[in-house]
Parts: C-alpha cells; sequence; structure tokens
C-alpha cells in the first residue's frame, strides 16, 4: 500500500535568482540595494528533491492565483546499492503527475518519462495539489531502493526566462 504526504512550503527556482539579476540591473540605481538584498536572500535557496519508495506518492500544495501559469521539471534517479549513490533512472521508470485545484478537480494528471516537464495554467485561485508517484509497476525497477526526484516548480511571472526575452527584444541595460 503506498502513502500520501503533503508538503505546504514556498517552491523556488534558480530561474527566479537569475530574473531577479536581470530586473536588478533594468532598475533605478537607489533600488539597487534592495534586489541585491533580496537577491542574496534568494540565492540561499534552491530546487528541492526529495525521496520516494514505489508506492509512495508525494504532493506539494501551491497558493496559485486564478488564470496563473505553472511549469514543473522534474527529473528521477534510482538509488543503486552496488555503488551506494542515485544513478539516472532506467528505461520505462518514469513518474505520475496529477494536480488538483481547491476545488479538488483534477486539472492534470499524465504519465511522464524519467525526466519532463508539465504545465498548467490555474483557473481557480488557492490551494493546488501537485502530487508525484513513479509509474513502476515492477518491483524490479525499484528492487527495495528509493527514488530520487528532483522538482523545480515556476508560477506566474517566474515562468518567463527574462533573459531569452532580453535577447529577443534586444533590449539593453539602462
Amino acid at each position: 500500500r503506498g502513502s500520501v504526504q503533503c508538503w505546504q512550503a514556498p517552491l523556488t527556482s534558480e530561474r527566479l535568482q537569475l530574473s531577479m539579476a536581470v530586473l536588478c540591473r533594468m532598475r533605478p540605481l537607489s533600488q539597487v540595494l534592495g534586489c541585491f538584498l533580496l537577491a542574496t536572500c534568494l540565492s540561499l535557496t534552491r530546487a528541492l528533491y526529495f525521496h520516494i519508495g514505489e508506492t509512495e506518492k508525494k504532493c506539494f500544495i501551491e497558493e496559485i492565483p486564478d488564470e496563473t501559469m505553472v511549469i514543473g521539471k522534474y527529473r528521477t534517479q534510482l538509488w543503486d546499492k552496488q555503488s551506494a549513490s542515485f544513478l539516472p533512472s532506467t528505461p520505462g521508470l518514469g513518474m505520475h503527475v496529477e494536480v488538483k485545484d481547491p476545488d479538488t478537480k483534477i486539472v492534470l494528471s499524465r504519465q511522464y518519462g524519467s525526466e519532463g516537464r508539465f504545465t498548467f495554467t490555474s483557473h481557480t485561485p488557492g490551494e493546488h495539489q501537485i502530487c508525484l508517484h513513479s509509474n513502476s509497476t515492477k518491483m524490479l525497477l525499484f528492487a527495495g531502493g528509493k527514488l530520487r526526484v528532483h522538482l523545480d516548480i515556476q508560477v506566474g511571472e517566474h515562468t518567463n526566462n527574462y533573459p531569452e526575452i532580453a535577447a529577443k527584444d534586444k533590449l539593453t541595460e539602462l
């Protein structure tokens, strides 16, 4: 039998740090110090990873405004007893991602590979539940081990790649 664990924590990303760096360069000189302090605080956080067993499900609760795009990126690694380390996952092992809105209506439910990206847009403001679990039904793939899942969730304006936008629009520093 599987278990479900829900965590409510703000999820940040390295892309947010890049975005803040670009925004800081575009702000007036009087706001540079504020941006520097914010960027310093954000640099202490990273995308997260967690471990799951074959039948476990991990869920994250994220407060999302309505009509907001959410992008999740993940990759998995399988525990190797011989090398005593996590290695890239074997072919055929992947993740099932399920997203429910505040009314518990399923927004997204899809199987993915061992590395992937999922996207959805919220249509109801509030706490959305994002759950991931292995799509493996073969005990041999896990052999009693653990799966490490690296996860990066970007919400709203953080889904924008500001350096790429600046390059496309040929923006320069002020």
